[in-house]
């Protein structure tokens, strides 16, 4: 059971970890042993978290999210099984609270009148640079 806020903990029956072998570095550590994980969560069926909060873990987690609703995590980034086990479950956690933020509603504005003084300006100035680009007269 992994306990992401007060109210909210992810269920073991909710979580898969499957040990792959890493590629990369290692001797041959890397061709016997199996340290890689690959943690499976099934976002879109668990109870615990609330609709609004599975729409934002799903635009979050982008490619990591499967057509049946789960998020997998693939770490290699130790020689450890364990380490590598932690830092998914870390992972998986930081996505949850990410999604847990609501974002801010944003304010439409105006610009302001320097704001669009300074950007005429600019362009005035710009196009003054690229006209005097043109071919040299040798009249003269």
């Amino acid at each position: 059971m992994i306990r992401i806020t007060d109210t909210i903990t992810i269920e073991d029956w909710e979580l898969t970890e499957h040990f792959v072998r890493a590629s990369g570095p290692g001797g041959q550590n890397v061709n016997k042993v199996a340290t890689a994980v690959e943690l499976r969560f099934e976002a879109a069926r668990s109870p615990n978290l609330p609709e609004p909060v599975k729409t934002r873990l799903k635009r979050l987690a982008g490619r990591r999210w499967t057509t049946d609703g789960a998020i997998i995590l693939q770490v290699q980034d130790t020689r450890s099984q364990a380490r590598n086990r932690e830092i998914a479950e870390k992972r998986l956690r930081d996505l949850i609270l990410k999604a847990l933020e609501k974002p801010k509603r944003r304010i439409a504005t105006r610009p302001t009148l320097g704001s669009k003084r300074r950007r005429i300006a600019a362009k005035k100035q710009r196009g003054e640079v690229k006209s005097l680009r043109g071919k040299v007269d040798y009249d003269g």
